[in-house]
């Protein structure tokens, strides 16, 4: 037997075990899924090194892992044979057996009986939707009779704790809303009304359609940066033309190279420029609340649409590349996002991030703080406008920039000095140099 051991996932130590995707006896072919680890903001399958038969599981779902954590042992080349159970545990666990006569058949029951049990409490078709909470909680709730589908979690990352199923079961007693046990707690605690409790079936057809886990987590953040952080936007609008005309002037080579020169690459190159202009927006509010620390280093997150939901994965050290080798990492990190193979250390460490939304449309928007960051931009489609030339009307390409900031670090003022610097570099990328 071999054991299987986590790889390398990043910074991130102790992530939590979601869900089990094998079981002993299973035959695994090489990169088959294993099991799924959940962090803050991705959840990732860890795929098998080797070909084999699973045998001892080492985790179960709610262990915490981190790289080098033994998942299973493998036995490497081999087929599911029913005679492999040798172990010491094969013998007492008959004993438990009441049912008739064990047959040679039942020897291998016992292993099977232990790890599946649990599993018909779910249905089949909901595997993909499993509710986040810990086998001791699914444990209370089916001795319950409670569907955790049901269960609005107040926990951690949605996590449901015993008092959301107690809450659950008081309320279904008393006549109240499936999901009024948590949703109350919160908005009490805002002072606000109960959500509503909508009957949408009554007023024609329904489809229930299960939410990504990477949406639920992603509004979980994106609820607590809204509400905790004080945002403002502020709007401009930088002139591209010239940087237009140039980025197609050399399309052409980068195209050979395997790779496509976007707006965006450009846009990361001059946001590092106005970063080292104003250092306040390369930074983050220490817990004490009484600090700015203020960072040396520039990682830009860029927002990437998947199938999924959105992800903010991270280029490093944009200050030290240029802006051929920021569009061919775009590339690399929008596809290794989109296949869902993004480590959970690539989309940590960012001081600014940028969301563009050029590719789609749109004319403006307001984008939500990713914390700890102070700012985020947002840009939107380019648009050919009339400007004023001092003496005439001339068609100018023009890129919407909207800058979303905390003011409790920035105020109007060094926001509309940000942006107004931002459109000046952009409208002259040689300013990247200075």
């Amino acid at each position: 037997m071999k054991d299987i051991l986590v790889p390398d996932i990043g910074d991130f130590k102790d992530v939590e075990v979601i869900e089990i995707l094998v079981k002993p006896g299973d035959t695994i072919a090489k990169e088959q899924s294993l099991v799924s680890l959940e962090s803050d903001k991705a959840t990732m399958e860890i795929p098998s090194p080797a070909a084999g038969v699973v045998g001892e599981l080492k985790v179960k779902v709610g262990d915490k892992v981190s790289q080098g954590s033994v998942l299973l042992a493998l036995k490497e080349g081999g087929t599911a044979p029913a005679e492999t159970e040798k172990e010491p545990d094969a013998k007492p666990a008959p004993k438990k057996e009441s049912p008739p006569a064990p047959t040679k058949e039942t020897q291998s029951a016992p292993t099977v009986v232990t790890r599946v049990e649990p599993v018909p409490v779910e249905p089949k078709d909901a595997v993909a939707q499993l509710p986040h909470a810990s086998p001791s909680m699914r444990k209370f709730a089916r001795e319950l009779g409670v569907d955790l589908r049901r269960v609005q979690g107040s926990g951690p990352k949605g996590r449901i704790l015993k008092e959301d199923i107690q809450g659950y079961v008081k309320g279904a007693l008393s006549g109240q809303p499936a999901e009024a046990s948590a949703t109350a707690a919160r908005g009490a605690a805002l002072d606000l009304l109960p959500w509503p409790d909508v009957d949408f079936g009554k007023f024609g057809p329904i489809e229930l359609k299960a939410r990504p886990r990477i949406k639920k987590l992603g509004a979980a953040n994106l609820h607590r940066n809204w509400v905790m952080i004080p945002h403002v936007t502020h709007f401009d609008a930088a002139d591209i033309t010239d940087l237009e005309d140039f980025r197609k002037s050399n399309t052409a080579e980068t195209e050979k190279l395997g790779f496509k020169l976007t707006m965006l690459s450009f846009l990361i190159k001059a946001s590092v420029t106005a970063l080292r202009q104003f250092p306040d927006f390369n930074a983050s509010i220490d817990k004490s609340g009484d600090n700015l620390v203020l960072k040396k280093y520039f990682h830009i997150g860029v927002a990437v649409d998947t199938p999924e939901g959105l992800v903010v994965p991270v280029v490093r050290d944009v200050d030290r590349k240029g802006v051929f080798d920021l569009a061919r990492e775009l590339a690399e990190i929008s596809k290794l996002a989109r296949d869902k193979k993004l480590k959970a250390g690539d989309m940590q460490g960012g001081t600014f991030s940028i969301s563009s939304l050029g590719g789609i449309g749109g004319s403006a928007f307001t984008p939500i703080i990713n914390a700890p960051e102070v700012a985020i931009l947002g840009v939107a489609r380019s648009q050919m406008r009339p400007v004023w030339s001092g003496k005439e009307f001339v068609p100018r390409l023009m890129l919407p920039l909207a800058l979303s900031y905390d003011h409790r670090v920035i105020d109007g003022a060094l926001a509309a000095r940000f942006t107004a610097y931002l459109a000046n570099v952009l409208s002259d990328i040689r300013r990247t140099l200075l």
